[in-house]
């Protein structure tokens, strides 16, 4: 089914930013729309998000650029084209772009055209978006893999003011028997923690992706309070509910050393290391994202080795959904696991290529929201045709999370005996 129309907005994120959005139409009248996220802690080697620099409007964070370049250039180029090619559709803009990193085009203009074809085909076919993706994915489409979510309760870093050091403290309900229930295990143990904060006259005011982001003492408060809710919600820490850390170690690293302010303590790479691996044999933690930073491969290593046997070692900025940063992590033994965020390299068939990659070599994937979000709930459709069994998309609270949760609920809904909740490759330890 061939492309009628493309059009472009610039509309805002959860942080009140500007972001675009772009709308295809198709020949037979089927029109869908993506929105693109943005991040805060963005890795240097991320797709560039093409931004106005405008100081008079949105103090320079405006896609006006973006949004012409969808209008002007890409959407010339793809009218007549059919919408069922989702490679040739990339692969025609990134011709187009002829840059490395979309700094032409911009990725944030080019992943919005990518997601809203995706789209529009799935409804062109009289598919569900999660089943489509699925036949992208070369993945059966009688039975579906449906993720165990990693929710962030616990806010810090450039997501939080006056909060911990380290970015995110996830909870991973990886003992529910479904999406559902992970969901409402999820919800209970949030709320408890802000039970616990408001007795020790801490603040329950939330981050960006809806963590609670109270000023404790030190990095590994986070980490009691968290055992603390999960017992006093009525689950076994480790069997039913797990823990997953993102420190986002890349924006702790200053002259070759992590300062973690609150604690008023200068680590090196060693240090961070001997860290974690206390916290893994204290605490049910079964993911670690980015503990240390983007370019910091020979300390990754170092803890991929020392831990990589029981624990999830997760590569965001130090891969960035980039195949060719990918493949020199599996080259070096660098991490066990890739986060998934689409803008970070910048359309549908890139990131599915990469998560190929990931699983041919023994990786598993997330996939991921940003700290800049939007109402678009296009990766639970999107996690769930994958079949990479887990989904990173913040806290229990903000209608921007909340909407994708709620449509992995729908989905699991609707496909009933054809769905089955993944099994965490570490949820044994």
């Amino acid at each position: 089914m061939n492309i009628s129309q493309i059009t472009a907005l610039e509309v805002l994120d959860s942080r009140g930013n500007p972001t675009v959005e772009a709308t295809v139409t198709l020949a037979d009248g089927s029109k869908a729309s993506g929105i693109v996220p943005s991040g805060a802690s963005t890795g240097s080697h991320e797709a560039i998000e093409l931004r106005d620099n405008d100081p008079h409007r949105y103090d320079g964070k405006g896609v006006l650029s973006a949004v012409s370049n969808i209008t002007q250039k890409i959407s010339p180029a793809l009218i007549g084209s059919s919408a069922l090619d989702q490679s040739a559709i990339d692969n025609a803009m990134l011709e187009l772009d002829g840059t490395p990193n979309k700094s032409n085009l911009g990725a944030n203009a080019i992943l919005a055209v990518s997601l809203a074809v995706t789209k529009a085909a799935a409804l062109s076919q009289h598919q569900p978006l999660y089943s489509y993706i699925a036949q992208l994915f070369d993945n059966p489409t009688d039975h579906f893999t449906l993720p165990i979510p990693m929710m962030n309760v616990l806010n810090g870093g450039k997501h939080a003011s006056n909060s911990s050091d380290m970015q995110e403290f996830m909870i991973m309900p990886v003992g529910a028997p479904s999406v559902t229930e992970a969901v409402r295990w999820g919800a209970e143990v949030f709320h408890r923690i802000g039970s616990l904060l408001k007795k020790q006259g801490l603040t329950t005011t939330v981050g960006d992706e809806g963590g609670y982001a109270p000023s404790l003492s030190s990095n590994e408060a986070p980490l009691e309070l968290i055992i603390e809710a999960i017992t006093a919600a009525g689950y076994t820490p480790g069997t039913q509910i797990a823990i997953a850390l993102d420190p986002a170690a890349t924006e702790l690293y200053e002259n070759n050393q992590y300062n973690l302010a609150i604690e008023n303590n200068l680590l090196s790479s060693q240090e961070m290391i001997e860290r974690y691996t206390n916290w893994v044999a204290k605490y049910p933690i079964v993911s670690i994202e980015d503990g240390l930073a983007e370019d910091d491969w020979a300390g990754t290593a170092q803890l991929t080795a020392q831990l990589g046997t029981t624990t999830q070692i997760v590569g965001d900025d130090l891969f960035v959904t980039n195949p060719t940063r990918l493949q020199r992590g599996i080259d070096q033994h660098t991490a066990n696991s890739i986060l998934i965020k689409l803008n970070q390299i910048g359309t549908v068939t890139e990131t599915i290529k990469t998560m190929q990659l990931a699983e041919a070599n023994g990786y598993t994937s997330i996939v991921s929201h940003r700290s800049g979000e939007t109402e678009d709930t296009f990766i639970a459709d999107f996690v769930v045709g994958s079949g990479c069994g887990q989904i990173k998309t913040g806290s229990l609270s903000r209608s921007d999370r909340v909407a994708k949760y709620n449509q992995l609920i729908r989905i699991e809904q609707m496909l009933g005996k054809q769905a089955h909740i993944a099994s965490f490759p570490f949820r044994t330890i």
